[in-house]
């Protein structure tokens, strides 16, 4: 396969699970890809199955063939040979459920994240008792399906059978350790986030130390794209943002990469806005009044996208 991620095509994305929060089935989760290159990762992964479902009868996969005399349907190779492994930000089941859910069909494999975090998805949910332990750590008997591969802050972590790499940062969300994901291939770099507070709001430097991380990337064109959450309008107070972000404070922290990348390095960066919180009220949809609230003050010239389940984009 290596031949087929080709250096400078950039990434195939894939949104698995568009939404953050109450609607099951379409909870945050992107497949990631190099152009061209079958083998992929999910950045968190609240929706699996439904999401891959969704994404192939929209036509996300028309390109993959399963292999001859396989018993698969392409769901299910997608799911058991395509997705190599899971980079998981945080435990909270709207990012995880997808995997549990999967984990008896699933095929072996690694599970990335802060330590912190695998240690929650061993202790939380693969105890024997939430469900069966298909992890290789703690309650015996253990199955050994996923491996827990702990992440290493700022240190860059080969992933295992697909031609790209990830490198963590703590992210603060409500006093939860959340992370963001700089995935590259090549020159090419994606960066993902998971749920994440302002820095003024939850009092540390998380979105300041990413920026910083990447603001060379930025000003020489290889990050492709940012993937992130925006989950409340502006009319949520910061005293109940519960670790999250509005459109105002989204702005003002990409002003601030900005700032560190030089004037006009933004323009034109795709910016997929994840974890809108689906609304069970009347009116307008949440994701049309945060994107014009976001297009409002986006005089850096970003591209914003709003996500819906099953979309593909090359980035």
């Amino acid at each position: 396969w290596s031949s087929m991620a080709i250096a400078g095509e950039g990434f195939d994305v894939v949104a698995l699970g568009a939404r953050g929060g109450i609607q099951d089935g379409n909870l945050s989760a992107y497949l990631v890809s190099p152009h061209g290159d079958p083998r992929a990762v999910t950045c968190d992964v609240g929706t699996l199955v439904n999401g891959l479902r969704v994404a192939d009868e929209k036509g996300a996969f028309d390109g993959i063939e399963v292999p001859q005399g396989s018993t698969y349907t392409r769901v299910g190779h997608m799911l058991v040979e395509n997705v190599k492994g899971y980079l998981v930000s945080h435990a909270h089941l709207d990012h995880i459920a997808g995997l549990i859910a999967a984990s008896p069909d699933d095929g072996k494999k690694p599970i990335y994240a802060l330590p912190s975090v695998n240690s929650d998805i061993e202790q939380t949910y693969f105890n024997w008792d939430a469900w069966p332990n298909f992890g290789d750590r703690g309650e015996e008997p253990q199955l050994k399906k996923y491996t827990y591969r702990d992440l290493a802050p700022g240190e860059k972590t080969e992933l295992s059978d697909t031609a790209m790499s990830v490198t963590a940062y703590p992210l603060s969300h409500g006093g939860v350790e959340s992370t963001a994901f700089l995935i590259e291939s090549g020159d090419d770099a994606l960066l993902c986030f998971g749920d994440t507070g302002p820095d003024e709001v939850e009092k540390v430097t998380r979105i300041a130390d990413v920026w910083a991380a990447v603001a060379d990337r930025v000003r020489q064109k290889h990050l492709r794209a940012v993937i992130v959450e925006v989950s409340y309008t502006n009319a949520q107070p910061d005293k109940l943002l519960f670790g999250h972000l509005t459109p105002s404070w989204l702005l003002k922290s990409l002003k601030a990469l900005e700032e560190k990348a030089g004037q006009g390095s933004l323009k034109d960066l795709p910016v997929i806005i994840s974890h809108i919180k689906y609304s069970l009220k009347k009116g307008a949809p949440p994701q049309e009044e945060i994107l014009k609230e976001l297009e409002a003050g986006n005089d850096i010239g970003v591209s914003f996208i709003i996500p819906e389940q099953g979309m593909k984009w090359r980035l």
